[in-house]
């Protein structure tokens, strides 16, 4: 035992090493402290970096709703019956908002459209938009429905979201030719590009089933794209059938004032109905000749909800529901206006001005003439 402690133990050579490693790096330590006590540094105080927007639209207003979507077409304000559903609500609920025009860029961090962005943050999903903002804005369309009525109203809309919107997402993804030309849809417009239409819209009916919004695979995942045409159709009769049944006479679903299930049932039987009618579509004829009662209500809600819906349409404008800043005031048209009529006013006045300088110049020329003669004959005596 006795060898191995003397075996470790540290020889005289050992020790003169170790001290020699170790003297430099405690005179280093000496001369920082040294300096450090010499002359303190201030330490840097770094302001904390602005925390990064998370929102498209940074410069917003507080308490205005940007409500991101689908551009304009010359029928209907949207081709998509969530983006009409949204906005459809905001203007029945008279919330101030505006629509982003982005050309179809963006998209929420679900990766779908609609979606809006309210004080910074971003709401995703037409139902949970309706939902929130219902609560912040204190707008509940259907505050004075009783129980019974909203769980008809949730089981309705459930149908028509769940069931009659893949009816008509089916029957666009087969006739993406039919789409364009229903809607005359504009595609250079909407996307905010110079290329031609002709080649965006080959593109967009080669890839609207199948690259880009993939509608068949999506309609076969769902399980009605596995039935044939006419059971597919027939579904979506039998759907408009019971939105007959349940609206009946009455103006709206619930009596005289609309809902959330009016709103839901506007948005995705104006996507129906207003389809240009030299477009062939046997459900769009259906609604027409054996749902009449649809028919009123679809255009009870577009006069009700977008009476600028003519503008918009033509100008593709999407926010004509907004006034225009740059707008001349009634005060300012009339001023223009006195002052076009006080300048036709002066206009003879000016003429006969003229009038009067021409003939004086022509007196003078006529006695300067009459001068020179004189002279002449007068030379000549």
């Amino acid at each position: 035992m006795a060898t191995e402690v003397e075996n470790n133990a540290p020889t005289a050579e050992t020790k003169e090493i170790k001290e020699e490693k170790e003297t430099p790096k405690v005179e280093e330590t000496k001369k920082e402290e040294a300096g450090a006590g010499d002359a303190p540094k201030e330490k840097e105080v770094k302001e904390p970096a602005p925390p990064k927007s998370t929102v498209h639209k940074a410069n917003f207003e507080k308490d205005v709703v940007y409500l991101y979507q689908f551009s304009r077409t010359p029928l209907l304000p949207s081709m998509s019956p969530f983006c009409l559903k949204v906005e459809t609500w905001l203007r029945l609920a008279g919330i101030k908002f505006e629509n982003v025009d982005h050309k179809m860029k963006y998209r929420s961090k679900k990766g779908l459209l609609p979606f809006v962005e309210l004080n910074g943050e971003e709401i995703a999903d037409s139902a949970l938009i309706i939902k929130e903002l219902s609560q912040v804005f204190n707008k509940d369309l259907d505050a004075y429905l009783t129980p019974e009525q909203r769980n008809l109203s949730h089981t309705t809309i459930s149908m028509i979201e769940n069931h009659l919107s893949w009816v008509v997402m089916w029957w666009r993804s087969k006739y993406p030719d039919s789409v364009l030309k229903g809607y005359r849809v504009n595609l250079q417009h909407a996307l905010g590009t110079r290329i031609p239409n002709g080649i965006l819209n080959f593109f967009f009916k080669f890839a609207y089933g199948r690259k880009w919004f993939q509608g068949s695979k999506k309609v076969k995942a769902h399980g009605i794209g596995v039935h044939t045409p006419e059971e597919i159709i027939k579904f979506g009769k039998e759907d408009l059938e019971v939105l007959s049944d349940t609206l009946d006479d009455k103006p709206f679903f619930f009596g005289d004032e609309p809902t959330t299930l009016d709103v839901v049932a506007f948005a995705h039987l104006a996507q129906i109905y207003f389809l240009d009618k030299e477009v062939e579509w046997e459900l769009r004829d259906f609604m027409t000749e054996c749902c009449p009662n649809l028919v009123g209500h679809v255009n009870r809600m577009k006069e009700r909800c977008f009476p600028d819906w003519d503008d918009l349409c033509s100008t593709l404008d999407l926010n004509s529901h907004l006034p225009k800043k740059e707008e001349e005031s009634k005060d300012e048209k009339e001023v223009a206006k006195d002052e076009k009529e006080g300048d036709k006013e002066k206009e003879p006045e000016d003429k006969d001005i003229e009038k009067e300088k021409e003939e004086a110049k022509e007196k003078d020329k006529a006695l300067n003439k009459e001068s020179e003669e004189n002279k002449e004959k007068e030379a000549a005596k």
